[in-house]
């Protein structure tokens, strides 16, 4: 009876060692993307892609808008009720205007 109440002893936890991942170094060359340029944290930023601020502006007024975001942008104003190619080009933004001549919808790449 002795033998059945002797105490069990469970294999003691070994404390886990920390492993040091090695950081990668920031990467030395710089990528300047349209929309970046200037920004005032310092940090780099996705490129502009669409401008719903412009929408109810004219065009000469949305293009100069878009231009300081996308200084080499191609624009291809689009009337009411007209139709488009469906290709994708990532220099042009098309304005797609009202009968009075004001941007209807945010323009955006493409």
């Amino acid at each position: 009876m002795a033998d059945e109440n002797q105490r069990t002893e469970l294999p003691q936890e070994r404390p886990q060692q920390s492993t040091t991942i090695p950081q990668e170094q920031p990467h030395q060359s710089t990528i300047l993307l349209p929309g970046s340029v200037g920004h005032p944290s310092g940090v780099e930023v996705a490129p502009k892609t669409t401008w719903p601020e412009v929408v109810g502006m004219t065009v000469e007024e949305a293009e100069r808008k878009i231009r300081e975001d996308m200084p080499r942008v191609q624009f291809q104003v689009v009337p009411p009720n007209c139709f488009v190619t469906m290709d994708f080009n990532t220099r042009r933004v098309r304005l797609y205007v009202d009968s009075e001549g004001k941007v209807s919808r945010a323009p955006r790449i493409g």
